[in-house]
Order: C-alpha cells, then structure tokens, then sequence
C-alpha cells in the first residue's frame, strides 16, 4: 500500500480490509526498517500455526474474536481489546468467530 495515498486522511481501520470465505486476507498499511502495521482479516476457523518473531508485537481485535495462545497459554481476545505478543514467544492464532485485527509491530 502507498502510504501517500491514505497518509493526513481519516480513515477506518475496520473497513481497509474485507473478509474471504476460507481465507486470511491482509493489508499492508506501514512497511518501514522501524516497524510494520498490517491489517487482517481472517474467515472462522482459520488460524496461524504456532510461530516466533524477534520483536514485541501488538495486535488489536477490530471485530470478532479470536483464541491467541502464548507460550502454550489460550487466551480469548474480542473486538476492542488488545494483546502483546512478547518477543521469542512461541504463539499461533484461531478465528473463534471470523474476525478482523491490526498488528504492529515495532522493530527498533
């Protein structure tokens, strides 16, 4: 996404991208060295396998809900709440109910 295109324009987070049947759709807002901001929406029942980043990571539910288990611990996130995903911990999501969130993740 080009940025010149959006940047000094409100916007809603919620509707810059759409859910697909069966699928995990995302949406690049910020790419920089310092740090990323992604958009996701993911249909009911997919999911992320359990992984690692070397960076913290913060995710805001924007609709639905989601189960985020870090370091082998289930926690149940919902529309408006957020989470921080330490750095180096193993973790994986599951769409509870399809849903939408914003990651960032600050690099620097």
């Amino acid at each position: 996404m080009n940025t010149e295109n959006i940047a000094g324009k409100a916007l809603s987070l919620i509707t810059m991208v759409d859910y697909q049947a069966g699928s995990i759709v995302s949406r690049t807002v910020i790419d920089k060295t310092s740090g990323t901001l992604t958009l996701f929406a993911f249909d009911k029942g997919q999911g992320l396998s359990e992984h690692t980043a070397p960076f913290d990571a913060l995710v805001q539910v924007l609709d639905g809900e989601v189960e985020i288990t870090i370091s082998g611990k289930p926690l149940l996130v919902k529309k408006g709440e957020i989470i921080i995903m330490p750095a180096n911990a193993p973790h994986a999501l599951r769409a509870v109910n399809r849903f939408k969130m914003m990651l960032v993740m600050i690099k620097s």
